[in-house]
């Protein structure tokens, strides 16, 4: 239980009808009787003033106490909801202070409600996902994680391997009968089992994921191929600048849009040419490295000019060779005619024209195909990277139990791999972690949250 108290104004900087400042910890109930001459009743609106230290209103509005434990973080909350100008909001915090709180780092009242075991981690950082919620999709998905979806199917996958690991320990215990146990054909059928349960945990967790961080992709290629249009189509505005100079685009132009929920982050690059200016060449300097980072480059060339993409070929010492390419023919309305798709060699074809819209609809489905993104079902939970990897780990430590088995009919070793597995999956939901870990989470939150 912490000892100190904190305050943070909970709603955005700036001019707003409404402000909130929060408070929360032991002193709250002492600190709220001074800035309003009483302590409210828990748990009902009240109007009041809230007063400086001469008894002068600073402002006034209304006031909720949620005494320990029913509140947010599981300590004692005040919550004063005044007008939202700035220099109110500061001085309201100011008073908080001088009365012996201190301000509150960010995400520190969620991190509060984690350790007084109001939420776990899985749903405490879904918290976070549902304010950065770029579509309605990724917002439905942060409530369902927010809501102990995703933490239940963690639990019956904890639970699943917890019994393996007891089946395997029992036969340990009995060494007469420890060799039985383990050529037990059950015990293949469980782990087949707890395969199947990994599966449809993960697939959930990956596509909750990419409705939460979706993908990022660069458009590449000559100059005066049409990148640039491309973008703005995929936009739906115009957000590069496009004309018909060579090297109208210098720098990176970065734009977020959403395929059935899925956020994709598309960034225009400088077309790859030699001979260009000091600008020209930083631009491509700058390209270079967005492709280094990027899930999937999409290479445009026009096929009126370059129906045989050779700028592919010229420029593919330009790009990373790790990173997926897709080859975009443009202009295909302007083409006389455009050779077979070589299937087995070559990088994936689409041909679209950024002018008319013709085959925008395929790029995006291939975009969706390449992620291994499918369409918004009643069961996607938001997920984080951090979800995945425990994930991973959780079932390497599986297979290799799986393989101790099979190849020694080692228990011991069996049972050690199950262990690991237990503890990659608490990593989860934080009935293991590391304060390290917490400390990375809580600080991408909002001061305030």
């Amino acid at each position: 239980m912490h000892t100190d108290t904190i305050v943070a104004a909970a709603t955005p900087p700036g001019r707003g009808g409404i402000g909130i400042v929060r408070v929360s910890g032991p002193k709250t109930p002492e600190l709220a009787a001074v800035m309003l001459g009483e302590l409210p009743p828990a748990r009902q609106a009240r109007f009041a003033r809230f007063l400086d230290a001469q008894g002068e209103p600073i402002d006034a509005g209304l006031v909720l106490f949620f005494p320990a434990p029913h509140s947010y973080t599981g300590e004692h909350v005040l919550e004063l909801q005044g007008h939202g100008g700035p220099v109110v909001m500061e001085a309201l915090v100011a008073r908080a202070l001088e009365l012996g709180a201190r301000r509150a780092a960010p995400g520190e009242f969620t991190q509060r409600a984690f350790l007084n075991d109001k939420l776990d981690l899985a749903q405490a950082e879904a918290v976070a996902d549902l304010i950065d919620a770029g579509s309605r999709e990724a917002m439905r998905a942060a409530m369902r994680s927010l809501q102990g979806e995703f933490s239940a199917m963690v639990r019956g996958l904890t639970e699943a391997v917890i019994e393996l690991r007891t089946y395997v320990e029992a036969a340990i215990d009995f060494p007469e009968e420890e060799v039985d146990f383990l050529a037990d054909r059950e015990l293949g059928e469980r782990f087949r089992v707890l395969r199947e349960h990994f599966d449809g945990v993960s697939d959930s967790a990956r596509q909750g994921r990419l409705l939460r961080e979706g993908m990022t992709v660069v458009i590449a290629g000559r100059p005066n191929a049409g990148k640039s249009s491309l973008l703005n189509r995929l936009a739906g505005y115009d957000a590069a600048i496009v004309t018909p100079l060579p090297g109208t685009t210098r720098d990176v132009v970065r734009e977020r849009i959403a395929i059935d929920g899925m956020p994709l982050h598309v960034l225009d690059t400088a077309g790859l040419r030699s001979g260009g200016d000091l600008v020209e060449e930083e631009g491509m300097r700058r390209a270079q490295a967005e492709m280094l980072r990027a899930d999937r480059v999409l290479f445009v060339v026009d096929a009126a000019l370059d129906p045989g993409a050779a700028a592919l070929r010229e420029e593919r010492a330009r790009l990373p060779a790790e990173v997926p390419v897709t080859l975009v023919f443009n202009k295909c309305d302007l083409a006389a005619g455009l050779p077979l798709a070589d299937t087995i060699t070559g990088p994936p074809r689409l041909y679209v024209s950024a002018l008319s819209g013709s085959g925008l609809p395929e790029l995006r489905a291939h975009l969706k195909h390449c992620m291994g993104f499918q369409s918004v079902e009643g069961g996607m939970i938001s997920a984080r990277r951090r979800h995945l990897d425990a994930l991973a780990r959780a079932r390497a430590h599986t297979e290799e139990a799986a393989r101790q088995l099979a190849e020694r009919r080692a228990g011991e070793l069996v049972a050690e791999e199950l262990r690991g597995a237990q503890q990659a999956l608490a990593g989860i939901t934080g009935e293991f972690s590391s304060e390290d870990l917490l400390g990375r989470i809580f600080a991408g939150f909002c001061i305030g949250k």
